[in-house]
């Protein structure tokens, strides 16, 4: 996606009817747009960051709709550019209408509709935004649970970025120290014991550690938890489904089968979104009754290899079965399982949970509802969530791949600190490569290709 500098213009608000509809327009030289669409009295002019109720107008100075304007002057608005924001009644047809009557009085200007992100991504452009606070935006628009949405308010007021700030400037003042010395190697000083570059070094890659531990426990507030619930037939995976989701979402009956493709349901467990995906009863393709069945398998197995946790349903009242025994061995060695005793209401279990070396055993009972709450705990214990005071940063995956980077280029630099001064040059190498990959989390260091595919998810008028 490649953006230019002319004026643009987008419907801001969500598709569909509504009380208000707002179209934006950004750019410079918009005075000729005000005085062809809003009715104001001959000489008159908006006020800066003033709304101003007026009439909108089409060509043959008819009324299109009645509401208010609002003229940021730059660099006081969103994008840093000129603003103008004419907010109407919600109507899609008269809002298509408001907005085509902008582009055609733009025209000499060059007037263009808007791509998606553009207003953030000039916003990002103009210093008005990092880039953390540019993804930020989408995040908290997107955000699923209240959690989400407060940590993406906290990113995009700024302290995921003043974080990863304050870390640039220590690694940038320990590369001072390096490249001073590599420039004057005839003072013969020990530089690491001198500037205790060792001691600075373990500070910053505990500073990294935290705001990776951070970014990673809002990572799940932003992406969720993918589970799935594999068993056999009939042992009870969507009356569990049921009892987590708190709705009748799956079709419960004595017949084994019932279910024959996923059914997917997000529900929240601490504020933590968790999309629960109830699958077909695993066995065999070859024992599949029909083709519709055997379909069904399948996609339970692709489920399976894209989970963020197992739950492995077993029937207690039963005792595994030699196909269950089969079927763990199956299971991505990657991805944590739980095996979950149902139907401890006949089994004489009581409801609890054992941590053994082979995986975690939760009883439960989801006819009675006993020992639900355990297994919320233990989903988000397996997952690696961790309640904690401490804010967190609603990251995306190419801000913990950058962390891990730059850790990883800590680490480097650790193994050539043990060599004393003898590897100086290498020393500060890896230094610059840490600055150079947190630097890419806020955007220093970002190229347009990943600028591009950031702001293409953004919405129209966002």
């Amino acid at each position: 996606m490649t953006f230019d500098s002319l004026p643009i213009a987008a419907i801001a608000t969500a598709p569909g009817r509504g009380g208000i509809g707002v179209v934006r327009i950004s750019g410079k030289n918009l005075d000729a747009v005000i005085a062809a669409v809003c009715g104001l009295a001959p000489g008159a002019q908006l006020v800066p960051r003033h709304a101003t109720y007026t009439t909108f107008l089409d060509r043959e100075r008819g009324m299109i709709d009645q509401g208010l304007a609002l003229h940021f002057k730059a660099p006081h608005s969103y994008t840093g550019e000129d603003v103008l924001e004419l907010q109407g009644h919600g109507g899609p047809v008269v809002l298509q209408m408001l907005l085509a009557r902008c582009l055609e009085a733009g025209q000499e200007i060059g007037l263009r509709l808007a791509q998606p992100g553009e207003f953030t991504h000039r916003a990002f452009l103009n210093d008005k935004l990092d880039l953390t606070q540019a993804e930020a935006v989408a995040d908290l628009i997107e955000a699923s649970t209240e959690a989400a949405a407060k940590s993406a308010s906290q990113s995009l007021s700024g302290v995921f970025s003043k974080a990863i700030h304050d870390l640039v400037a220590q690694v940038i003042h320990l590369r001072m120290l390096v490249e001073a010395t590599l420039d004057f190697p005839e003072e013969e000083i020990d530089f690491l014991e001198k500037s205790d570059a060792r001691g600075q070094l373990v500070r910053i890659r505990a500073v990294l550690t935290q705001i990776f531990n951070q970014a990673a426990q809002g990572a799940m507030l932003r992406d969720g938890l993918n589970i799935v619930l594999a068993g056999q037939p009939n042992v009870g995976k969507s009356s569990l489904l049921n009892v987590l989701a708190g709705s009748e979402v799956a079709i419960v009956t004595p017949i084994a089968g019932t279910t024959r493709d996923k059914v997917t349901e997000t529900i929240q467990i601490e504020g933590v979104p968790v999309n629960i995906i109830d699958t077909a009863g695993i066995r065999d393709v070859a024992d599949a009754g029909d083709e519709v069945e055997r379909i069904g398998i399948e996609r339970t197995w692709a489920a399976v290899a894209h989970a963020d946790v197992i739950l492995h349903i077993l029937d207690a009242s039963m005792g595994p079965t030699r196909a269950d025994e089969q079927f763990i061995d199956r299971f991505p060695t990657n991805v944590p399982v739980m095996r979950v005793w149902n139907k401890i209401d006949l089994s004489g279990h009581k409801p609890g949970v054992d941590r053994m070396e082979d995986a975690t055993h939760v009883y439960l009972s989801a006819t009675d509802r006993v020992g639900i709450d355990l297994l919320r705990n233990e989903l988000l214990r397996l997952a690696g969530w961790q309640q904690t005071g401490e804010s967190l940063y609603l990251a995306r995956e190419r801000h913990l791949i950058a962390l891990k980077a730059a850790r990883n280029h800590l680490d480097a630099a650790e193994q050539l600190a043990a060599q004393s001064d003898q590897a100086l040059d290498l020393f500060a190498e890896e230094l610059r490569l840490t600055q150079e990959r947190l630097g890419s989390i806020t955007g220093e260091f970002s190229s347009d290709d990943l600028l591009g595919v950031i702001f293409s998810r953004f919405c129209i008028g966002k």
